[in-house]
């Protein structure tokens, strides 16, 4: 079985992390830009999480066999944070960076006026450089944020095919896809979606224009989460051909259009380094 991850947050995950995703068959990841739980004062310290998320990260990751990308954006609760907005004038040339395949993660936390400058301008972005969008619908008041997050979608003009509106639930697949975006399902332990609620959400909603993620970081969470749910179809009758195409080759549909994915298995080197670290402690 080979597993693509649309959406985990692997640098707030451990080597052992990376090492069982691999054995559960997970071989590509994308990893969003996203807010780290304590708030930045500076523009600077995001310029140093996405060269992390463009070099560390990716030489951590193919240690272990697994294709890293990310997507790179200021995040939605941050952008109500006015010492954080210079970082919107310093995208561009991150966005030109051949291991970004979208802007992301954008979208809505409170869906405040900040917010939506935000989401619209960095879905021009997504036009100008000619890339996918990966949204955030809030957690609170889902369908509303959805909803209101699909009439900015429209107004900017962005190809639907190349959105995917994460997070969602019940309540709000039905009106992503017949928008014609993608509808993104996170999978967690106890909040989100469960394994079983997503088969039932397949079920009723087929497999097309479907992204099944754990967007997994430093709560409670579990980055095996799309292995669990690819053992979850089977179990429910799906067959090998439809969980091949949920956990793989959607992902690579969608992220492909950015034309910036090489899924060819990278060759770990144990004795290579990036910028004089590894991922050995205490060398025998």
């Amino acid at each position: 079985m080979r597993i693509f991850d649309p959406h985990i947050h692997m640098t707030s995950r451990t080597t052992d992390d990376y090492e069982a995703m691999h054995a559960a068959g997970v071989r590509a990841v994308v990893e969003p830009a996203f807010w780290l739980g304590q708030p930045r004062t500076s523009p600077e310290s995001f310029y140093d999480y996405f060269d992390a998320l463009l070099g560390w990260e990716p030489y951590r990751a193919a240690q272990f066999g697994i294709q890293h990308f990310c997507t790179i954006a200021l995040n939605p609760k941050e952008a109500n944070d006015p010492r954080c907005r210079p970082v919107l004038d310093e995208l561009p040339r991150y966005l030109a960076k051949d291991r970004v395949v979208a802007v992301g993660e954008i979208g809505y936390d409170s869906m405040t006026p900040e917010e939506d400058e935000a989401l619209a301008l960095q879905l021009q972005l997504a036009v100008e450089h000619s890339l996918p969008a990966l949204v955030h619908t809030p957690h609170r008041d889902k369908a509303t944020g959805t909803r209101r997050t699909l009439d900015v979608v429209r107004e900017s003009g962005i190809a639907p095919e190349l959105v995917v509106l994460d997070h969602l639930n019940e309540l709000t697949v039905g009106m992503v896809l017949d928008s014609g975006c993608w509808a993104g399902f996170s999978i967690y332990p106890r909040t989100k979606m469960s394994e079983d609620r997503m088969v039932a959400v397949l079920q009723e909603h087929g497999t097309d224009r479907v992204l099944v993620n754990s967007a997994a970081d430093w709560g409670r969470s579990d980055p095996l989460k799309t292995r669990r749910t690819a053992d979850a179809m089977l179990a429910a009758g799906f067959d090998d051909d439809s969980v091949d195409k949920v956990l793989w080759r959607n992902p690579v549909g969608f992220y492909g259009q950015s034309g910036r994915l090489d899924l060819d298995e990278p060759k770990p080197d144990e004795e290579s380094s990036f910028q004089g670290n590894s991922i050995r402690r205490g060398g025998e």
